[in-house]
């Protein structure tokens, strides 16, 4: 029978993270609700996965100039809230395997944080492409920032679900029955 009590604690550079990481994420939540229109039923997640000049150019023109400043304004808070959700995940990756002394949780974990790594990079590549964007939507910067918003997303998702399996995993085999 597994004896394991569980994780300790989160240290205090997790929890100061792990808060940084939700005021930032709630302000770029409040902050997409004016951007969302007809055009643009996710906000900015549709501006960033507008994968053709067409698309990104009629979800700009649905948005004001007023809403223009907030596509702006969340794509460099953004930039901000990279480097923080990326600690916080490193941090937690570090947390979740402390109790993890095995060779394969510890290369899974490499794996984890290095998809985290991957993650913010396609992040700042995508801000960077849909700045650019915003004044006159090409096909190439369209396409590319939607490449890099969905290589983003895939590398969290992976990531993510590295982190449940490193966690799921026993540490010591069941004993025969």
């Amino acid at each position: 029978m597994d004896t394991e009590k569980g994780l300790p604690a989160f240290p205090k550079s997790l929890k100061a993270c792990l808060m940084a990481t939700v005021v930032l994420l709630a302000a770029l939540v409040l902050i997409n609700q004016p951007l969302k229109t007809a055009a643009a039923n996710q906000g900015i997640v549709s501006f960033q996965l507008a994968g053709s000049a067409e698309q990104a150019l009629a979800i700009v023109q649905s948005w004001s100039n007023e809403s223009l400043y907030w596509a702006k304004l969340s794509l460099w808070l953004d930039f901000l809230f990279i480097p923080v959700y990326c600690l916080t995940l490193i941090l937690l990756t570090r947390h979740c395997t402390v109790d993890r002394p095995g060779v394969r949780e510890r290369t899974a974990a490499r794996w984890v944080r290095t998809l985290f790594i991957a993650a913010a990079a396609a992040d700042i590549t995508e801000n960077l492409l849909l700045l650019n964007n915003l004044e006159t939507p090409t096909d190439t910067l369209s396409l590319a920032a939607a490449i890099s918003a969905l290589a983003k997303f895939t590398a969290l998702t992976l990531g993510i679900a590295g982190l449940v399996i490193i966690r799921a995993a026993r540490r010591h085999p069941l004993a025969p029955g």
